[in-house]
């Protein structure tokens, strides 16, 4: 994109701010992990966002996730959802779905898509935390395919991927026309 996406402006606010109201207002605490341009990304970050810089991140994005999981207390463990800041449109029915399941891991699923965020239990969340750094979310989500819930939802926000400008306009698009 040229430009830190969690910054791109979307719905009034950012990014980062849209995703992080959403989360927060289902879970706590919400935490953002910020890789390259960490210090301008973290000074940005909404308040009651947990900031966290993640120096390993040119290792790949499991490292990531590694750092958020680490930085929430044991005891905030137990169900842990997380997404890219590229996904900002998921709404909050989406999250109260995936918070409903029971399953070890449960993805949202629009239109026969997967997408994000994606919710975990303790016992992935200790996995993924012992996976070596080279590895990705993937294999630990494929290691336990059978017991992965795809929980549909009626949300094209779950596969939004905004990796470049014309997908930025295509997003801005979809958010202007009428419900």
């Amino acid at each position: 994109m040229g430009r830190p996406k969690a910054l791109l402006l979307f719905r009034g606010g950012t990014f980062l701010s849209v995703l992080a109201e959403t989360l927060g207002a289902r879970c706590s605490p919400v935490i953002a992990v910020f890789g390259a341009g960490a210090d301008t990304l973290t000074s940005a970050a909404p308040a009651g966002v947990v900031p966290v810089t993640n120096a390993s991140y040119k290792l790949g994005m499991l490292t990531s996730l590694q750092a958020g999981l680490r930085a929430l207390a044991p005891e905030s463990r137990g169900r842990v959802l997380f997404t890219l800041v590229d996904h900002p449109a998921v709404g909050v029915a989406t999250v109260d779905a995936l918070i409903q399941s029971r399953a070890p891991i449960a993805i949202p699923r629009c239109s026969g898509k997967r997408g994000h965020p994606v919710a975990i239990r303790q016992s992935v969340v200790d996995e993924v935390l012992l996976e070596p750094a080279t590895s990705k979310i993937h294999d630990v989500i494929n290691r336990h395919a059978a017991a992965v819930e795809y929980v549909e939802v009626n949300d094209p926000g779950i596969y939004d991927d905004i990796d470049d400008a014309d997908a930025y306009r295509e997003l801005m698009l979809r958010e202007s026309e009428p419900a």
